[in-house]
């Protein structure tokens, strides 16, 4: 067996293996004959020359890879597990380094099991799902469509347990199915991996998720306490503002009277317009309510028609500039600048979409 060293351009060394494990081949000028005597006297000890002793040990080695392939089968509920949590990006062949990074390479490697654990990263992982399920779900190979799976239902069990963004997981299974739909009317044209049965088992899996999460029963506390609407005014007002979605102070506003009021203010919906929309966005899509003012409110549903939100998240992943590895924000990377920290970029879930469009 040719064995490399650091240089690839060397021609390597033998190595023959033997019943102590693996041992180095010398050619006949270094001596090699007398080592090769000494590999095969090895190799043919009393206890493993009887043949049924070796076909057992031929038989311990099929077995322990046949473990290894079923532990990343097709049946494993887990993300396939790298020790390294970031990926080199490259998009081109060289002498060193032959392919190119895929977008499902990125997507086994990054452990987005363990990211949606993380209430930072679970908003940025589900933007990623859907984005993947609009237009994506082809370019992922065979083995990340599976984790695909397997961490879109982590999703849907950690929102039925912590029973908060159901919705927005709503809409992204309402997505993913409405793709589905249109990719597996296609079969026959190599535009989904596997089994036609499998990926209408999937499709069965997200409607009885969906039916999950339309039955679902928000439970209230147990303790009696201060509650939102025991805050001073002032104070309810301020949390409301950093609420970065107009549909949750809509729902907001159906809890109480009250809150129906505030949900209400004009100035709350100037500023999550402000937040969202360029002025000049703004002054294209103006909408006068009964008295002459401008209906905020209104405008904001509009302009969410027309014109993407701002994506902000509390934590992202990130490309090094200088070395293009990528990570999550905090993750260590081999890095041989003099400041890492300075050449990393956040990216948006979009524009690691774009990454791997070449």
């Amino acid at each position: 067996m040719p064995f490399l060293g650091q240089d690839w351009r060397s021609p390597g060394q033998s190595w023959v293996k033997t019943a102590d494990g693996w041992t180095r081949f010398l050619d006949e000028k270094s001596g090699g004959f007398e080592s090769l005597l000494c590999v095969i006297h090895s190799f043919c000890k009393k206890d493993d020359h009887n043949k049924e002793n070796l076909f057992n040990s031929i038989n311990y080695d099929v077995a322990a890879k046949k473990r290894k392939k079923d532990l990343l089968n097709n049946k494993a509920k887990t993300q396939y597990f790298h020790q390294e949590k970031w990926i080199y990006v490259h998009k081109g062949s060289t002498k060193e380094r032959h392919g190119y990074c895929t977008l499902g390479e990125a997507f086994n490697r990054l452990d987005f099991s363990s990211a949606i654990l993380d209430s930072r990263r679970f908003n940025y992982v589900v933007r990623l799902l859907e984005l993947i399920a609009k237009s994506q779900l082809t370019s992922l190979s065979g083995i990340a469509q599976k984790n695909y799976m397997n961490i879109l239902e982590k999703v849907v069990q950690k929102v039925l347990e912590d029973q908060q963004n159901i919705r927005l997981i709503r809409e992204l299974l309402q997505t993913l199915y409405t793709s589905l739909c249109t990719l597996v009317q296609r079969v026959g044209k190599s535009v989904l991996v596997g089994n036609i049965n499998m990926w209408v088992h999937r499709m069965e899996s997200i409607l009885h998720w969906q039916q999950q999460l339309n039955n679902i029963q928000i439970t209230r506390p147990a303790f009696k306490g201060t509650t939102f609407t025991d805050l001073p005014l002032c104070l309810q007002l301020n949390i409301m503002q950093r609420l970065s979605d107009g549909r949750d102070l809509v729902s907001l506003g159906q809890v109480a009277p009250d809150l129906q009021v505030l949900s209400e203010d004009r100035l709350l919906w100037k500023k999550l317009c402000q937040y969202h929309f360029t002025d000049r966005q703004i002054r294209k899509r103006l909408i006068l309510s009964d008295k002459g003012q401008l209906d905020w409110k209104k405008m904001y549903f509009k302009l969410i028609r027309c014109y993407p939100r701002k994506e902000q998240y509390g934590d992202t992943l990130q490309l090094c500039r200088h070395c293009h590895i990528l990570s999550w924000k905090g993750t260590d990377h081999p890095c041989t600048a003099n400041n890492p920290e300075t050449c990393s970029t956040s990216l948006s879930p979009q524009e690691f979409i774009n990454l791997f469009r070449f």
